[in-house]
């Protein structure tokens, strides 16, 4: 048997009211809400993943700030190992209402609607990176280092 870990972004993304992007999505037969979160496509640096998938997810344009840190996550359902690189990035723009397949609708919602939702929540770690952000969890984004973004 290989083990083969997961690579994936998730961002936190806060307004000026302090509500948080969320999107609602299906996965394994259940609607979910998860940050705007997915895999890293082969040769894409980190950051695009993170600028690719909320775009994708959520119809927002953001920036990344900061990186909040790598998290690890064994699905019961599947027993996958994912790997999480969470950042926090600010909000620029919403440019399209075009969201990807699976995707429900993009939500912003307060800490305690997310609190509320419980067992919706993908994974305990949409939770918990947020309320690391909250804590004032901040990396500058030169932590991680891949090769697409390294300069000579």
């Amino acid at each position: 048997m290989t083990w083969t870990p997961h690579a994936t972004v998730a961002v936190v993304v806060e307004d000026e009211s302090g509500r948080f992007l969320m999107v609602e999505e299906r996965s394994n037969g259940r609607v979910v809400y998860n940050q705007p979160a997915g895999h890293i496509e082969e040769d894409e640096a980190i950051l695009d993943a993170v600028r690719r998938e909320t775009l994708e997810e959520t119809g927002w344009r953001v920036e990344p700030a900061h990186f909040l840190g790598i998290y690890t996550y064994k699905a019961p359902a599947n027993g996958v190992t994912y790997y999480r690189f969470c950042y926090a990035a600010l909000a620029r723009e919403r440019v399209t209402d075009r969201l990807d397949d699976g995707i429900i609708a993009a939500h912003w919602l307060s800490l305690d609607e997310i609190r509320a939702l419980g067992r919706k929540l993908r994974s305990p770690l949409v939770l918990r990176c947020i309320e690391d952000y909250r804590s004032g969890r901040r990396y500058p984004l030169e932590v991680v280092v891949d090769r697409q973004t390294q300069t000579p």
